[in-house]
Formats: structure tokens, sequence, C-alpha cells
């Protein structure tokens, strides 16, 4: 990765770090100049070898490992070639329902999301295994410029354009289940002080923001910032959400109905300057006028718009019988 929602500006903070700097991308996407660009599929082991052939890495950060296959490119890869793996893994491996806050020793196991339950498998793996020091970090929900966070789909502009046009959108269950969001510049603070730490070496940490809102407060904060007078929000149970969309199960009981409220204090113990300083407002204000001058960046999703529309139409039907 590198020129993704977090991984970007990760890049950015190790580059003000004094860090030299490669993203190994597919090169679909431009990589900054300032930033040595290694093209090769990360699915590939021999294209992955290739491009990292004859250079000394300290640190090797894994944003895009998905699967236990993923993981094992790693190990053959990358074992004897760099001090460090960090590995991108998720907050959804936590075991649901969860007491709180969260720590990272909370028991893990998501029934309802595959994503869930290969991240896990990815940490088993590398836990097994002693050729590749490993770091374990967990995100949860970690939005940038280019999102607009929600319950279907975070990245776009779809929300937003679905609140400036008046169009409804739903939250699962009353909305007042708490959530956090994390900005991908405080985010990077936490994971690039990792960096290069041998004390961090066979250890996990989850890299959150202490402000945890409620969905509700989530989407009529955003709806204020674009400006959105008088939301159309809808409480749609989850049970019914699920059983009549199944397909929305593992992000909806496998993720954002569940609250998120996460322990910090073993990453800041290990990075003492990690926090978080943009709070929600402004980090909602930044991503929406952002897109708004970046017209070509508004993207617009028309399978979330899709999801919120049959969600809504088929618990309002349900509703009037």
């Amino acid at each position: 990765g590198g020129t993704g929602n977090i991984s970007a500006d990760c890049a950015d903070t190790l580059l003000s770090m004094g860090h030299t700097v490669y993203a190994l991308t597919r090169g679909n996407s431009p990589v900054p100049d300032a930033i040595i660009s290694l093209i090769a599929d990360r699915k590939d082991p021999q294209q992955l070898a290739r491009a990292l052939k004859g250079i000394e890495i300290d640190s090797v950060i894994d944003f895009l490992g998905f699967t236990p296959e993923d993981m094992q490119i790693n190990v053959d890869v990358l074992a004897g070639k760099t001090n460090q793996l960090i590995f991108i893994s998720s907050a959804t491996v936590y075991a649901k329902p969860h007491s709180l806050p969260i720590t990272e020793d909370h028991p893990v196991g998501n029934p309802f999301s595959g994503y869930a339950q290969n991240k896990r498998a990815c940490e088993e793996l590398l836990a097994a295994q002693d050729a590749l020091p490993v770091t374990i970090v967990r995100p949860s929900h970690t939005y940038s410029k280019r999102w607009a966070p929600n319950t279907v789909s975070s990245a776009g502009y779809t929300f937003v354009d679905r609140l400036e046009r008046g169009l409804p959108v739903f939250v699962p269950g009353s909305g007042d289940t708490p959530w956090t969001l994390t900005s991908t510049t405080d985010f990077a603070k936490g994971l690039c002080g990792l960096v290069g730490r041998q004390d961090a070496i066979g250890e996990t940490f989850h890299i959150t923001s202490d402000e945890h809102p409620t969905w509700k407060e989530i989407y009529q904060l955003t709806a204020s910032i674009a400006g959105a007078a008088n939301p159309d929000i809808a409480e749609v149970p989850v049970d019914f959400i699920c059983e009549n969309f199944p397909e929305l199960t593992q992000g909806i009981k496998g993720d954002k109905c569940e609250p998120a409220i996460f322990d910090n204090s073993k990453i800041k113990s290990f990075v003492p300057e990690f926090t978080c300083t943009k709070l929600l407002n402004e980090g909602l204000t930044e991503a929406i006028e952002w897109m708004r001058s970046h017209p070509e960046d508004k993207s617009i999703n028309e399978s979330a718009n899709a999801t919120f529309d049959k969600v809504i139409a088929a618990w309002r039907q349900h509703l009037a019988s």
C-alpha cells in the first residue's frame, strides 16, 4: 500500500520523520515524488521478491494483507529481509458482543464477519512462525478527507450527496450505539511511532480516537456541516436489516452495531506523542470541503445508494403493513 485511505497519510508522516519511504503498489495510483515507487502485485511472491531485490528494509508495513495466503507470502519473501513487519489487522477481530472499553487482551472471534475471521487467521499464522519479527496493529473505523463515515459505505461522497439531496439514510437500531472514528493523520502518529521499535515486536496495538459519538450524532453532525437541514434518518432494527438483507450482516452485526470504545493506554505508553488532535467536527468539515473542491474525487457509489434505498423502502413498507 501507500496510496490508500490510511496508508497515504502514514507515508507522508514517515517522510516528515526523516525516513526513506518505499510504496509497493500495482501502479494504478500515482505515488508522490518524495516516495520511491515499487511496482508489484503483493499477492504474487515472484513479483514481490523481484521488486524488493537489493533493497535494505528496516520495517515493512502491510496495509493490503487480508488472507492467510497473503501472510504466508510475507513470511516466505520477507523473512531475513526486514527487522519488522507491521501487519495492519482490524478491530473487527474482537468477539461480539464485548464489554467496554476494549483492550488488546479482549477475547477475539467475530462470528458474523468473514473479513474479521480472515484478519484473525492472518494474526494466528504470524504468531505461529518465528522467521519474521511482527507487530500487529488493529485500527477501527479510520477515515480520511476522501471519506464520509456511515454504516453502509464510507468511501467517497455518496453519503453527503444523499443528505444534500434530502434523500433518506438509515442507522442500525436507534442509532445510539457509541462509535469511534479516527482520522488518518492522527492514526499515522501512533503507527509511525512503532516503526523500528524492537520492543514492539510480538506486541498488538489498537490505535483509535478517544472520542466516541453515537451513530445518530455522526449523521446529524455530517448533515449540519453539509448544510442539510432536517435530515431524514430512519431507525431500522438490526435484526430486520440482517434478516432481509443478509449481505449486510458482516458490516452491521459484525461491526457497526456494536459499541466501539477503546482503551488506548498501550499505544500511548509506547508512543507518548500519540494523541488524537483532530476532533470529528474538524475532520468531517475537512473531508466535505476537500471533496467539494475536488469534483474529480466526489465519487458516488451507486451500489451504496441502492442499499440505502432498498433497506429504507423495505422498512417503511413493513411499518405501513
